[in-house]
């Protein structure tokens, strides 16, 4: 196994990787153990994993590392200083964003290679802006009316990246 740097924050790419089959990209996230987890996922499936700061956390606190920090060194990991800054790389029509309000349900969704799955912050989701700019690319995860609020953040990633990873046909896992 190849030496890792010490410091979690040199293992950031300043660039982003071309040759993932999926973006999972959390915008402001706030929680570490939720982070940890979406980077587990990532390191698991190959995807690319996307932090867009301000983050509710540092890269070197302890619960983040204890959730999944050991596996950065598998996955490609992007910080982006600004929603505006992530969406400088990434045209709408490569877009898909989470949401309770989202107009079609994730499975219904025309997932195609190297497409970038955006997840807003747990206390209050993606900016209102940014799903009423691009309406027809909201995807919601069906649940029970008045049963809960949301579903956690790290299982609907979970979920809707295994979705596009399936209508991928699973690239390079087995």
């Amino acid at each position: 196994m190849s030496q890792r740097p010490a410091n979690p924050r040199d293992r950031l790419r300043d660039d982003i990787a071309t040759d993932a089959p999926l973006h999972v990209v959390l915008v402001e996230p706030q929680i570490p153990p939720n982070a940890g987890n979406v980077a587990r996922l990532c390191a698991a499936t190959g995807c690319a994993l996307h932090l867009v700061e301000p983050l509710g956390f540092s890269i070197d606190d302890r619960e983040l590392k204890r959730a999944g920090l050991d596996y950065w060194h598998a996955l490609d990991v992007t910080v982006h200083a600004s929603l505006e800054a992530f969406l400088t790389h990434f045209p709408a029509e490569r877009l898909w964003l989470a949401s309770t309000r989202g107009r079609q349900k994730y499975a219904g969704a025309a997932f195609a290679r190297g497409d970038a799955l955006l997840f807003g912050k747990e206390t209050a989701g993606l900016p209102g802006a940014l799903l009423e700019a691009y309406p027809e690319r909201t995807l919601r995860i069906p649940m029970r009316e008045d049963a809960v609020r949301s579903l956690n953040l790290s299982t609907s990633v979970g979920i809707v990246t295994y979705a596009a990873l399936a209508r991928l046909g699973f690239p390079g896992l087995r």
